[in-house]
């Protein structure tokens, strides 16, 4: 029976073969590079279009926090008399609403009073000094908006040291 060829003596023998399985690694490793460069790019545009949609997310709030803002003054202004009143409870509804909605929306107020200042948050309009070190925020001036850690608008605050 007659001795099969070593493969490197095919090689030897055949250098055709030897640049055409070159040529094959060659092309198998750029292809590795276009697959990872196309994961890439996918990934890439799904990020961009998550952040599009924050964004849009937080221009139409934008818009549509003086609106909220003038319903709860007009809510803390209502006299004893008008609390139980059907029209005052309607205008409590539209509020709550909204808030319904904001949260739909994955926006959530951001947490004032009895928290610690923290300026990524919260905008000081007056700084009160205390007894202590410790910056905590007293009264809420005006509520502040975020979507996840986005700020649509910073919570104008009072503070004061404890």
């Amino acid at each position: 029976m007659p001795k099969k060829p070593h493969i490197d003596e095919i090689q030897e023998e055949n250098p055709e073969l030897t640049q055409l399985q070159q040529q094959v690694i060659d092309l198998t490793e750029a292809l590795q590079r276009e697959r990872a460069d196309v994961i890439n790019v996918r990934r890439r545009h799904d990020e961009q279009v998550a952040g599009l949609k924050t964004m849009i997310k937080a221009n139409v709030v934008r818009d549509l926090l003086p609106v909220i803002d003038n319903f709860e003054r007009a809510l803390k202004h209502v006299p004893a008399d008008l609390a139980k009143n059907d029209y005052i409870k309607g205008v409590q509804g539209v509020v709550k609403q909204f808030e319904t909605t904001l949260a739909g929306l994955g926006v959530e107020r951001i947490k004032t009073v009895d928290e610690p200042f923290d300026p990524r948050y919260h905008e000081a309009v007056s700084m009160e000094e205390g007894d202590g070190t410790e910056e905590v925020v007293s009264e809420e001036l005006q509520a502040g908006y975020k979507i996840a850690e986005d700020v649509i608008r910073h919570a104008m605050v009072r503070v004061t040291t404890r």
